[in-house]
């Protein structure tokens, strides 16, 4: 079975249309290339209410990986993070730790990972080389992570 995705950006100026959404796409091109397929793409602005409503919308009744771009750095409305944990039932944290081993920059992302039911959700930087690294770092996994959230018995 072919595993499936969404991508999510977080960004106030990306929402407003005043910059592209280069991460998502990337993101979306980075998760096509490794298989998956990409069902939906949204752009929120940053913030706990907006991200979690988004997650919430994004992984029910959803069997699949839903990646958050932007919003886990040091900036004051950098918050996706605490929206994602308003939402997941349970932290993955050698998910989140791989993405921020991927480069030097990596160990400034406070991204999370974790499950809410049968969605994985994994908070990647803001850049499209951050996102893409964080992905990349961790994407060898993903497919086997989904099928075990999925109840499926691989061994």
């Amino acid at each position: 079975m072919t595993p499936q995705a969404k991508v999510l950006t977080v960004s106030t100026s990306t929402h407003a249309g005043s910059r592209d959404d280069r991460s998502g796409a990337a993101l979306a091109e980075s998760l096509e290339a490794h298989g998956f397929t990409v069902l939906e793409r949204a752009i929120v602005p940053d913030g706990i209410g907006p991200v979690a409503d988004a997650l919430l919308r994004l992984s029910e009744g959803f069997a699949g990986l839903v990646v958050t771009t932007g919003g886990t750095g040091f900036s004051p409305s950098d918050l996706t993070p605490e929206a994602t944990r308003t939402v997941i039932d349970r932290e993955a944290p050698g998910l989140a730790e791989a993405a921020r081993a991927s480069s030097p920059l990596g160990k400034l992302s406070r991204g999370v990972a974790g499950t809410r039911g049968t969605c994985l959700v994994l908070n990647v930087p803001g850049s499209p080389a951050g996102a893409v690294e964080s992905l990349e770092a961790v994407v060898d996994v993903l497919p086997h992570a989904l099928e075990l959230l999925s109840g499926a018995n691989p061994h």
